[in-house]
């Protein structure tokens, strides 16, 4: 009888430089070690090393970062260890909480690195650390932001348009899961993007992702545009005229969708406790304040950003570059170890190491 095989890595981005992505990261692999196992960082050596000083505790044994050279290898690294993968041309720290063409391009390149070996099957998934979108600016990035360049390097794996690849962010925490129709575009450009076509494409990806990990239909819930979802066309006509007939062609294709619910209720009635069992699995936004807003008053350290639609596993803390508080070592790791919980169940991978690995 022959052994199974070792499955395939996580892999985690550092993030920007000058933020907190290289100090959570050190916390969680500190603090969480046997769910860590099997991860390892894409990025840069003295980064993740002058992370891991950050958040040494006086007296305290300093957190090993070790240098990997291969994916696999994470899983070889005993516990409480950091796993570095050294990226070529990689550029050194920037100055905690400063703005830098050259962190930019730090983060970008991992970034790349990262979905590109997802895409290549190298690795099972990728967790990404905050990035920081003025900076990737700055090193001439064209994508605004995580969701977009993942979509870009997809798209072009498949050979296919940035339209023929059509990807979706969703928030999640253990109350409230929420899908945005649109993304990092200025609010008239998201009220341009409330169509018929947009929604239904963005109800069709929602389906399809959450019924492979919930194993059933998921409920959708989809919130109106205006207040008190225009209140039968007296607030505004989007509800009767947009949202309500992407519904019914959800409908028609045997999806289980609800609305348009006014905004202003409906993710009341979705948040999940003890107390109160949602009524939706997940709530349709139609613009990212919308959705975001009450994920992140819910706890913005239980947050987990999860793309949809792309050909790979990739979640994301719920947070930014915190550059007010970055090198101080008082950054909150709550996050990014959540997003490393979901990103393994959500590649089908034990989330508390294997046995008889050492």
């Amino acid at each position: 009888m022959s052994a199974p095989s070792t499955p395939l890595p996580v892999a985690i981005t550092q993030g920007d430089s000058a933020g907190i992505g290289p100090e959570i990261i050190a916390k969680a692999f500190r603090d969480h070690g046997p769910l860590l196992r099997g991860c390892f960082v894409a990025g840069d050596l003295n980064t993740l090393r002058r992370g891991a000083e950050a958040v040494r505790c006086a007296g305290e044994t300093p957190l090993p970062v070790a240098l990997i050279t291969s994916p696999e290898q994470a899983w070889s690294v005993p516990p409480r260890c950091l796993p570095v993968l050294q990226l070529a041309d990689m550029p050194p720290p920037a100055p905690w909480g400063q703005i830098s063409r050259e962190a930019g391009e730090a983060a970008a390149r991992s970034v790349q690195w990262a979905a590109r070996a997802a895409l290549a099957g190298e690795v099972a998934a990728l967790v990404t650390a905050p990035l920081h979108k003025e900076a990737l600016s700055l090193a001439g990035v064209d994508y605004p932001g995580h969701t977009e360049l993942l979509q870009a390097e997809a798209a072009r794996h498949a050979g296919v348009s940035l339209a023929d690849m059509p990807v979706r962010m969703m928030l999640a925490n253990e109350q409230l899961r929420t899908v945005l129709v649109s993304i990092h575009v200025s609010l008239r450009q998201a009220l341009e993007a409330v169509t018929v076509g947009n929604i239904l494409q963005t109800l069709r990806i929602t389906h399809a992702a959450l019924s492979r990990s919930l194993g059933r239909a998921p409920r959708i819930a989809v919130a109106g545009l205006n207040p008190h979802a225009g209140e039968g066309g007296l607030f505004g006509r989007e509800e009767i005229e947009v949202i309500a007939p992407a519904v019914a062609q959800a409908r028609a294709e045997e999806m289980d969708v609800s609305g348009p619910i006014s905004p202003d209720t409906v993710f009341m009635r979705a948040r999940n406790t003890p107390q109160h069992p949602g009524e939706f699995d997940v709530v349709l936004a139609m613009y990212h304040d919308q959705g975001l807003i009450p994920i992140k008053y819910l706890g913005v350290e239980e947050g987990v950003n999860v793309t949809l639609g792309l050909p790979l596993v990739r979640t994301s803390p719920d947070h930014g570059t915190a550059f007010d508080i970055a090198g101080l070592g008082r950054a909150d790791a709550s996050s990014l170890i959540e997003a490393v919980r979901m990103a393994k169940q959500l590649a089908g991978l034990p989330l508390h190491g294997l046995h008889g690995l050492h």
